[in-house]
């Protein structure tokens, strides 16, 4: 099950951040939100100061972290630790194949911009942590029907 998905440029701003399942709480008290924000400023920091010889799988408190970059933005991914990383991977895949055929070669401003449509496309194609649909053909056919809608 997905846990969260991330999506942070090279600088360690988040761009996108859908949270599955709440964050652990800590001791101290911490709000959720600040929990989370906590979670992305560390999971950017791990993810940016890997050496690229590494796989793209780091196990991180008690989920793992599957991570792609493209261009400036790190895609990121925590998962339970028995889920299978590749298949991750691939879904990291197929979100940015989604992205550049909506957009018609995406960048981080139609991200920023346009961030609405981002997370509805990201719904259309996970939903409570769990992939609903795999095929591109599909997913971008419902956005283009929600596009009319609105």
């Amino acid at each position: 099950m997905i846990r969260f998905f991330l999506l942070q440029n090279r600088q360690g701003k988040t761009r996108l951040s859908k949270w599955y399942v709440p964050p652990p709480t800590t001791p101290g008290g911490s709000t959720p939100e600040a929990e989370k924000v906590r979670i992305e400023s560390e999971v950017h920091r791990l993810v940016t100061s890997r050496d690229k010889k590494y796989t793209n799988f780091i196990e991180y408190n008690n989920y793992k972290l599957i991570y792609r970059r493209y261009a400036g933005l790190f895609f990121t991914i925590a998962v339970d630790l028995a889920d299978n990383e590749l298949s991750y991977l691939e879904t990291v895949h197929l979100f940015v194949e989604l992205l550049d055929s909506y957009f018609s070669n995406v960048c981080e401003l139609d991200i920023v911009f346009n961030f609405n449509k981002v997370y509805s496309i990201l719904d259309e194609y996970i939903l409570a942590g769990e992939i609903e649909e795999t095929s591109k053909k599909e997913i971008l056919e419902r956005v283009k029907v929600l596009d009319k809608v609105e």
